[in-house]
């Protein structure tokens, strides 16, 4: 059984959202396999996704005994392409996880239509985007559910920890089942499932971290927007800044930059590193990780954009208290590597 300070966290977070129903568990990872074993995914089917992601969006899928499918993205917010998406339907796909990346909701409208024209369901891997809004909606209230994850790097933490959030009534019982071994009462098992419960210490934390969700998207945003004006200002467009899509708000979940080069990329990072400014690349392609290539043959080649991207992305330090001082030293940094 769950904790009262779970339920208590799993109330708020779904008023938050906006949905009916938020089911606690240990991680992000498993939230997507909860949710993709609530909807019945198994050997034979596909789900389509990104393949710049953190690999756990992919690996969901093969937790089921079924195929992540990959679809390529689009080339300036870097989230799903649903071009791409519906291309890549045949008769075996069972849902479609978009992911919204580093915290910018994708063309949910366009997904949402694909996904009723062919009888699919959309699971939102909102894991970076806790708090952005979409036409007005929260991300996590887009889809027939919505993964979170509660990762220390995430714009609020229970230390290890997610959640899933849903409106419907039947499958939020099915995955808190599946988080509690498969019962339906103690010691009566219906179905198959797993120990993914989340602790009453991590949602303790939880609910102090929602209160200060908000005012921690504000700081990001607006050293986001600092960012902004100074690579417009100093590096003379050198470094493309994040996209911002006019009907939805990006909660910087990383702040990516992207370089003309995979050369000028590596040679910033080395830079950067020199100088005590860590950067991330996020993400490397999953299609392209040993594993996937290993298990479904895929090469360079097959998703021209992801790989454009994630060949010339990076990811510099944002957080709430980072100054402007902070953020001038990283991009004089920057500016040192065009040299």
């Amino acid at each position: 059984s769950q904790g009262s300070y779970v339920q208590r966290f799993e109330e708020e977070f779904a008023r938050y959202i906006g949905v009916k129903h938020a089911v606690a568990v240990c991680s992000g990872t498993a939230a997507l396999h909860v949710a993709v074993a609530a909807i019945g995914v198994k050997h034979g089917d596909e789900v389509i996704v990104p393949s710049f992601s953190f690999v756990a969006t992919a690996n969901c899928v093969l937790y089921q005994g079924a195929k992540p499918i990959f679809a390529d993205i689009d080339s300036l917010t870097y989230n799903i392409d649903p071009v791409d998406v519906e291309k890549k339907i045949t008769s075996n796909t069972k849902a479609i996880i978009p992911v919204h990346y580093a915290g910018q909701p994708a063309d949910m409208d366009s997904i949402g239509e694909i996904a009723e024209k062919h009888g699919v369901f959309v699971i939102e891997d909102a894991a970076e985007a806790h708090g952005a809004l979409y036409k007005g909606q929260k991300a996590g209230s887009l889809g027939d559910m919505a993964c979170f994850s509660f990762y220390p790097n995430k714009n609020m933490t229970t230390g290890e920890g997610g959640i899933i959030t849903t409106d419907n009534d039947e499958l939020a019982d099915k995955m808190r089942m599946i988080r509690n071994h498969g019962q339906d009462m103690r010691y009566h098992h219906v179905m198959l499932g797993y120990n993914y419960r989340m602790t009453d210490f991590q949602a303790a934390l939880g609910i102090t971290q929602l209160k200060r969700l908000d005012w921690v998207i504000n700081k990001k945003v607006e050293r986001a927007g600092y960012y902004n004006r100074r690579i417009k200002e100093t590096l003379n467009n050198e470094i493309l800044p994040p996209h911002l899509v006019p009907h939805s708000t990006h909660v910087y979940m990383f702040y990516s930059t992207r370089f003309r080069t995979k050369e000028i990329r590596d040679n910033a990072i080395v830079e950067l590193e020199k100088k005590g400014v860590e950067t991330r690349v996020s993400f490397p392609c999953i299609h392209l990780q040993p594993l996937y290539q290993g298990l479904f043959g895929h090469r360079r080649g097959v998703l021209q954009v992801s790989e454009d991207v994630s060949d010339t992305i990076l990811c510099l330090p944002i957080y709430p208290h980072i100054s402007e001082e902070e953020q001038d030293y990283v991009l004089s940094s920057i500016r040192e590597a065009f040299k």
